[in-house]
């Protein structure tokens, strides 16, 4: 039964150790993404360019 509280100790203290290590890696900005807002930019042309034709293509339906 005491082994029980060893692994149970042992477990607490591994789970707040990656914790800690999670929460310091986030606050030094290692999962920031510098990469998809420069991408996203290519793309917002091509979906506005989608929504004219359609729109075009609406009007000239519905006339």
């Amino acid at each position: 039964m005491s082994v029980i509280y060893v692994l149970l100790a042992i477990s607490i203290t591994v789970a707040v150790f990656f914790f800690a290590a999670f929460v310091l890696s986030v606050k030094s900005g290692q999962y920031d993404d510098a990469y998809t807002p420069s991408v996203r930019m290519l793309f917002d042309d091509e979906l506005v360019k989608d929504k004219t034709e359609k729109d075009e293509l609406n009007k000239s339906e519905n006339q």
